[in-house]
């Protein structure tokens, strides 16, 4: 693999939305991987103090206020949400769940690659934005997580 070929795979991870690529052939691997920013707390105000249950504030038109210690888990792809690697499996987090920075809490299916999505923190799912099935954006919440420690 030269030069020129490294920078078509990263130039198509860009375009794609991908964060991890691996490449096996004639004995030799090659794993290109970008590295996702840590997910920082958002805080949401809506109009009236009210609290919004199970719509993201895009949806509300308006927007609400978190605690600090919970914050919005967002999407780090365009691609395709699923909560479980295959539709008889069990999905991979639920809501009360424990989970460490290596939890796989959902997966994005994108250009017909299944990226697993790690939670990244230490914390509890309160909250599970994002129907199984759904596309999704870059930066769209997926999960509200109180983060613990």
């Amino acid at each position: 693999m030269d030069i020129r070929e490294l920078k078509e795979l990263v130039s198509m991870m860009k375009e794609s939305g991908l964060t991890e690529i691996l490449i096996v052939e004639e004995g030799r691997k090659v794993r290109l991987r970008k590295q996702i920013p840590a997910v920082s707390p958002n805080v949401i105000s809506m109009p009236g103090g009210g609290s919004a249950s199970g719509a993201s504030s895009a949806d509300m038109g308006g927007v609400r206020e978190l605690p600090p210690d919970v914050i919005e888990f967002k999407s780090p792809m365009v691609g395709t949400f699923y909560r479980a690697p295959s539709p008889e499996s069990e999905p991979y987090s639920h809501v009360g769940d424990k989970i460490t920075p290596s939890s796989v809490i959902c997966i994005i299916e994108a250009m017909k690659v299944m990226n697993e999505i790690k939670a990244e923190t230490e914390g509890e799912i309160l909250e599970i934005l994002a129907e199984n099935g759904e596309a999704v954006e870059y930066g769209q919440p997926l999960f509200l997580l109180r983060r613990l420690a």
